[in-house]
């Protein structure tokens, strides 16, 4: 049998409460609240960033349209040609206006003349598209490499700064005196990552996809190369 006071002792501790400790009230941050912690530094990272965003598609479509090519071009450049029809195939480039029809046409244009001439002439024009089609990649790798440099720089600051805010409360600091500098640190470090690392990755991926023009134009001058050197049908 429960001893009366036992009961009473157990009512008494209901009636003030379950003892339970009182939930801590969640703080959210959001994203926008969080880069505005990285301070001024995060303005440059973020111009970097969408400098890159737009480089990288643009040279994307640009590239995309140089691999595209039409795979009866060279046969009928072949027929023109054995056919004496120089001027339809120099017409046939135009039409086409792609990296490696530029090449074919400068080509023709120095049919009749050595085939040392004919080379170089397309190797010159080759490495102009390939530069062309590079063009704001200088930008990717900068950004590639100056992106986490300013996220460093961003660390030091905020660090200098904690100290500072440290060393100005004396005794009387404690985590909220220099938790903003701890903050700047922190997001500008991640956001000069995120930025560097996005900036790689998409530089690396437009110099392969020109490597694979590069390598298309080599194989259609050389197709050019034989195909000046045939027979006529």
């Amino acid at each position: 049998m429960i001893a009366p006071e036992f009961v009473d002792t157990v009512n008494e501790v209901l009636s003030e409460g379950t003892g339970v400790a009182p939930a801590v009230n969640e703080v959210e941050l959001s994203v926008w609240e969080l880069c505005t912690q990285g301070g001024i530094l995060m303005i440059p990272l973020l111009i970097l960033s969408l400098v890159c965003i737009y480089i990288f598609v643009e040279r994307a479509i640009v590239i995309n349209r140089a691999t595209k090519h039409d795979e009866t071009f060279m046969k009928r450049i072949k027929d023109y040609i054995h056919e004496g029809e120089i001027e339809s195939a120099m017409n046939l480039c135009k039409k086409d206006n792609s990296p490696y029809s530029r090449l074919i046409a400068k080509g023709i244009t120095r049919i009749g003349r050595p085939m040392s001439d004919v080379l170089v002439a397309i190797e010159n024009t080759g490495n102009i598209e390939v530069a062309a089609l590079g063009k704001g990649l200088p930008w990717l790798a900068t950004t590639a490499a100056g992106a986490p440099m300013l996220g460093f720089l961003g660390t030091v600051i905020g660090m200098v700064q904690a100290f500072f805010d440290i060393a100005s409360q004396g005794t009387a600091a404690n985590i909220a005196t220099f938790s903003s500098g701890i903050y700047t640190a922190l997001v500008t470090t991640v956001a000069g990552l995120i930025v560097g690392i996005i900036a790689l990755f998409a530089y690396n991926y437009l110099v392969a996809r020109i490597n694979s023009v590069m390598n298309m134009l080599e194989t259609k001058s050389m197709e050019f190369m034989d195909l000046l050197n045939e027979p006529a049908e």
